[in-house]
């Protein structure tokens, strides 16, 4: 009996120890990854601010045609 807790000690140990040193290798690894990442990454390119254009008629004016359509879609959909 003493000679199986042993072996059972002894097998968690090394299945402990190399689940923790897989891990920290890991955390090793992609914390080196992400600094060449940072490093290597191109610069962000500014982006041209977009052009607002004019706002169709029928939405500037409010129409009832247009309330009218958009009640019955909200409608249609809860139902």
């Amino acid at each position: 009996m003493d000679n199986l807790l042993s072996e059972g000690l002894t097998l968690m140990v090394f299945g402990m120890g190399f689940v923790f040193t897989f891990l920290t290798l890991l955390v090793g690894v992609t914390t080196m990854m992400s600094k060449l990442v940072v490093k290597f990454e191109p610069a962000p390119q500014p982006k041209a601010a977009p052009t607002r254009s004019a706002l169709p008629a029928v939405a500037q004016g409010g129409s009832d045609e247009l309330v009218a359509v958009i009640t019955a879609a909200v409608h249609k959909y809860r139902s």
